[in-house]
């Protein structure tokens, strides 16, 4: 009896030193459990037939061939004959359940395949299995990679995602990321042979350079966690998914089209210079010290007309770090950076019109763009081709007010071609698209304004909206390709397939008249799609937190079911033990809106048992966070494993939901969605009585670590254990441009009013701080103005300081299991690991 009782206690044991080993392994043992993930097809070249290798159990493989006109999956050729004939031609640890193919080819008529095996090239007949080598082609020397397109400023800030880099040569790599104004923000170097994991969000651009500054890769943050492998020799890459927006033809230089002028600047002012006899004369005069003109120059297409831009400069704020522990000398490093907050004075820039022939400016008045949010001071002039008109964007201060604004070119005159003015804000970071299309005078704009985040057809020459394109209690992702000729849009959805969970992302096709909209996908999951090179099939691939993926061949046109091509398999992983998120749905504020989240529990789970509760919180604005799609193992598993259920859920005031869900951050981002989370688990809880909601800890960081310290501050009743990392706990301390976005400007006492901060005298319950010291993302003065606030109202609470560190400190190593402690500690009740 006494043998069974401690047999019990120990089955019930929790944060022990066999958990944390469990959880460290959990990567580990579940790597490479599930075969298929991902299927990578290649079309033959009339586009009918499409071949992928696919993963056998035991590590082997197989390589199907598929007919897309007929639907036929059917192996590719006869795998035990050709392992014999590369036997035979010895190619060695040759077997058909592993052939070692690469680079395979198919004849038009699909009698022969080429490929590579044993280093050498290969034609084999696919009656005979004869097999002939081919002669190795040679590449001339020198041969270089031509390189993409030249880095980027990050255009969007989508969903929370990660990027993992990979260190793959022989030298320290630095990391940064381009802001929304292109200028680089470093995050810390990767040592060789190491990987880093760097949380992000979909839109955002990632630079990695060497020592000597060359740039080694630039990639754009997916939708779907990515993985960047540097190895010093590939070019730079992107991933880019959105349709490019463009106001116009744009001619940025300093030189005339005609070549005949090149402009600059001279004592402030804008100055022509005739290419043929070098003669300079003065173009302005109203240039000044404080209100000069700056090297930024638009021609127009017949050369006649020019802007330039005059800019009133800015405030300069200057974030100092201090570096305590560097690694090339013993005394501390102190450094600078760029880094306006919210309230700061900005750059104002003003498009000036000169008439080139006659030596004159057109006026051109202001009021229609007399308050530009803008860092840079840059503008993005696009002129018409017939050079009647220039146009642009213009973002008011505040986020209330965006317009795309026509200049005539003659008079000086100034159009609205579109007008939004909102009571609350207009999303220019995560919902602006606009496509000007020159050869019908249309443009393509993306609004809210019906509740809804949808695409209309503007008459580009007069400002009326021809039509609106979408429309439904659903919204638009985002926009993938523009057909002009076919006038059809292709475009992410949300909600758009009803019974199914909203932030699904599935694929549609729409012409621009809002006539015609077909949904090119359909299973019950978030969708990612390939076209066929000639644009008649997709590969469309679908999971859920629940469902390894699925990938389907379907029709582009009407997006009909073709046949399936691969269903993933995660019989192996689940023999290890790993449970799928649980998906549960409760009811918001409101009563009426649904609130989506994820219940995980750890794979020695016993429903006997109690469990205390740990939420994940991120409740940025810009996105939503809770993962839709397959994933194996995260964070949130790892800190299961030590003995809690851990959660996530998307409340009012994040993204990618309606108008009204989403305007509930405006002004008030203190919310964080709290009132819909308390009930979201409490819910939970009533049918799973292995939830304590007793003992419910809480983490995040950045806007997360806000948020949790804000749990403790505002919801102590509930909440009894946070671990903020790096937060932006005051939104006057944080970036310019994601604060005023959401809390308004001017700076208004609710700043105050919900800074942790302010709040700080009503902590409740146990809170640790963590913050690395160089951390270039938040002012890590943020952390430390909420410690002497607490120390100020005799709070006790634990702070930790990385040396070294950047954003996301708590991810690392150290970070982490110092976190973990300190669930383990005050939520278990027990010293960690004994």
């Amino acid at each position: 009896m006494l043998f069974a009782l401690l047999l019990t206690q120990a089955g019930f044991s929790q944060g022990t030193k066999a958990d944390y080993e469990r959880s460290a392994n959990l990567r580990k043992v579940t790597e490479g459990k599930v075969l298929n993930r991902r299927v990578e097809v290649r079309w033959s070249a009339d586009g009918n037939r499409l071949w992928f290798r696919r993963e056998t159990p035991g590590g082997g493989r197989a390589f199907i061939l598929v007919d897309a006109e007929k639907g036929t999956r059917l192996p590719a050729f006869d795998h035990a004959r050709l392992a014999t004939a590369l036997q035979k031609a010895g190619v060695k640890e040759t077997r058909k359940e592993h052939l070692p193919v690469d680079d395979l080819s198919f004849s038009a008529d699909g009698q022969q395949v080429e490929f590579r095996a044993g280093g050498k090239s290969w034609r084999c007949d696919l009656q005979s299995y004869a097999l002939v080598e081919k002669p190795k082609r040679a590449e001339p020397a020198g041969t270089a990679k031509p390189l993409d397109d030249a880095p980027r400023a990050s255009r969007r800030t989508g969903s929370d995602t990660t990027m993992i880099f990979v260190n793959r040569t022989a030298n320290d790599l630095e990391l940064f990321w381009l802001n929304t104004e292109g200028q680089r923000q470093s995050y810390g170097k990767i040592s060789p042979g190491k990987e880093h994991e760097q949380h992000t969000f979909a839109g955002h651009v990632w630079l990695v350079i060497d020592a000597s500054g060359r740039t080694l890769a630039t990639v754009e943050a997916g939708e779907k966690a990515m993985r960047a492998e540097i190895d010093g020799k590939s070019a730079t890459t992107s991933n880019t998914t959105g349709e490019a927006r463009r106001t116009g033809t744009r001619r940025s230089g300093a030189t005339s089209p005609d070549d005949k002028w090149r402009a600059f600047v001279k004592d402030n002012n804008v100055w022509l210079r005739d290419t043929g006899s070098d003669a300079e004369s003065a173009l302005s005069t109203n240039g000044r010290e404080g209100d000069a003109y700056g090297e930024q120059f638009f021609w127009s297409p017949d050369s006649r007309k020019l802007v330039a831009i005059r800019v009133e400069p800015g405030q300069q704020r200057k974030v100092t770090l201090v570096e305590s522990s560097p690694k090339d000398q013993i005394q501390p490093k102190v450094s600078t950076y760029d880094y306006l907050k919210p309230g700061d004075k900005l750059p104002h820039p003003r498009p000036q019109l000169f008439d080139v022939a006659d030596r004159k400016q057109i006026p051109v008045a202001d009021e229609l763009f007399a308050n530009p949010f803008t860092e840079s001071g840059r503008m993005d002039i696009g002129w018409a081709r017939d050079s009647s008109r220039f146009t642009f964007s213009y973002n008011q201060r505040g986020h209330q007010v965006f317009r795309v604004v026509a200049v005539s070119a003659g008079t000086g005159v100034t159009q609205a071609i579109v007008n939004e003015e909102c009571q609350t804000f207009f999303d220019y970071s995560g919902k602006q698209f606009q496509r000007m299309m020159e050869d019908t005078g249309e443009l393509i704009w993306m609004s809210e304004r019906d509740g809804w985040n949808h695409l209309y057809l503007y008459d580009a020459l007069t400002g009326r909206v021809k039509n609106q394109i979408t429309k439904g209690d659903w919204i638009v992702r985002g926009v993938d390709r523009v057909d002009e000729k076919a006038r059809q849009i292709f475009f992410r959805a949300g909600g758009i397939r009803a019974g199914q969970d909203p932030y699904y992302v599935h694929h549609c096709r729409v012409n621009f008249d809002g006539n015609s909209l077909v949904i090119l996908t359909e299973g019950d999951g978030t969708h990612t799609i390939d076209f066929s090179p000639d644009k008649r099939f997709i590969i469309d691939t679908y999971s859920r937190v629940d469902l390894p993926p699925v990938t389907e061949l379907r029709r582009a046109e009407d997006g009909k079911f073709v046949c399936e091509l691969e269903r993933a398999d995660a019989s192996a992983l689940l023999k290890t033990g790993w449970r799928a998120p649980e998906r549960f749905v409760a009811k918001a504020r409101d009563g009426t809106t649904d609130i989506h989240g994820i219940i995980i529990r750890p794979t020695n789970f016993n429903p006997r048992k109690k469990y205390p509760v740990i939420e994940q919180i991120y409740a940025g604005p810009q996105g939503s966070f809770v993962p839709k799609d397959f994933r194996t193992i995260g964070t949130m598993n790892e800190l299961a494993e030590l003995g809690f259920v851990v959660v996530q859920m998307d409340g009012m005031g994040t993204a990618n939901r309606s108008k009204a869900f989403h305007d509930v951050c405006w002004k008030n981002l203190g919310d964080a969605g709290f009132p819909d989370r308390i009930p979201w688990m409490k819910a939970a809880a009533k049918t799973r009585p292995w939830m304590d909601l007793a003992r419910v800890g809480i983490y995040g960081g950045s806007a997360g670590g806000q948020n949790s310290t804000g749990a403790l501050l505002m919801h102590g009743d509930f909440y009894k254990v946070a671990v903020s990392d790096c937060g932006c706990h005051d939104n006057r301390m944080d970036k310019i441009w994601w604060n005023e976005q959401w809390m308004s400007w001017p700076i208004g006492a609710h700043y105050e009013e919900q800074s942790n901060v302010t709040l700080a005298k009503n902590l409740k319950g146990k809170l640790l701080l963590i913050v690395g010291e160089l951390d270039r993302n938040v002012d890590p003065s943020s952390t430390m103005q909420v410690a002497n606030a607490l120390i100020k109202a005799d709070k006790d609470f634990d702070l930790l300081i990385i040396p070294g560190a950047g954003h996301g400190s708590a991810e690392g190593p150290y970070g982490k299991r110092r976190r973990a402690d300190f669930f383990v500690r005050h939520l278990l009740g027990v010293e960690p690991r004994l």
